[in-house]
């Protein structure tokens, strides 16, 4: 069995991926018997599950993917089911004790990335105003506060590597303020990006990898803007715009953006734009 290289590092000195990756050949070996699939090569660009094209007794053609123990996607499977392939690839099967997943195929497959950047743009937002519709009670998703929280934790332990104090404060009030302030709510992706959409047939655009939580619309436009901004010349500008063309009060998408740029936990606090992003975005 191929084990992408980038898996090795994700599981590295943590206990419960180490567990997960060793027992990846079985969970496979079962899943192969259980749904009948004839699997092929595994993606390597996959990082935080092990992904593979594969095909059905009948011949359809699906994907499988196994997920890393991973807190943020831990309804990925609740939230597929709730949006039912509009605008998400649909789940075809699933079981919940193994993180597995087994999925509707994008074919082409081609990413948005490779898109300009304003079709980029028009695109997401058309699709996050799809997105955002509220559960009904009782259902199992976390608000968004659960994982700022978390991030909030990781950013205060590495306090002494901050570059700028003020500016991370900063930011981690607004994450805190945010997410409590807006009584509006609905099912986030929150991971939605130009990287997580795939063209396909059913329809031109398809979702994949959402991670959701219940929360203001106006964080589900960050990570887009996160990446689309961090090197942008305008990057004002570019939120204003893509807030207007998804429905969002820019000035919410603005605050939210740098929230993020400022506060969210980094591997390295030296060398990272978002910190630039933030500055140029700072309330």
């Amino acid at each position: 069995m191929i084990i992408p290289k980038p898996h090795l590092s994700a599981c590295q000195n943590r206990p419960k991926r180490e567990a997960w990756l060793a027992e990846l050949p079985v969970t496979i070996g079962l899943l192969e018997q259980r749904w009948s699939l004839l699997l092929e090569v595994p993606f390597e660009n996959a990082s935080a599950a092990w992904v593979a094209p594969a095909k059905l007794k009948d011949g359809t053609a699906a994907v499988v993917k196994l997920t890393m123990p991973h807190v943020e996607g831990e309804h990925e499977i609740d939230g597929l089911r709730f949006w039912q392939g509009s605008p998400t690839v649909r789940l075809l099967n699933a079981d919940r004790k193994l993180g597995a997943l087994l999925l509707e195929r994008c074919e082409p497959g081609e990413g948005l990335w490779k898109r300009p950047k304003p079709e980029q743009d028009l695109v997401l937002a058309g699709i996050l105003k799809r997105l955002w519709h509220m559960p009904t009670e009782p259902h199992r998703f976390r608000h968004i506060s659960a994982m700022l929280a978390g991030w909030r934790e990781r950013t205060l332990a590495d306090e002494a590597q901050w570059p700028d104090g003020g500016l991370v404060r900063e930011g981690l009030r607004l994450l805190t303020e945010l997410a409590r302030s807006q009584t509006d709510q609905a099912l986030l992706a929150t991971d939605l990006h130009a990287g997580n959409v795939l063209s396909a047939q059913r329809e031109p655009w398809l979702v994949i990898d959402p991670r959701p939580y219940v929360g203001d619309p106006a964080y589900d436009a960050t990570q887009h803007l996160l990446n689309r901004t961090k090197v942008d010349l305008d990057p004002l500008g570019t939120v204003r715009r893509f807030a207007e063309l998804a429905g969002l009060d820019p000035e919410r998408v603005r605050l939210w953006t740098f929230a993020r740029a400022a506060a969210q936990p980094r591997d390295d606090w030296n060398k990272n734009p978002l910190l630039d992003l933030a500055r140029a975005l700072a309330p």
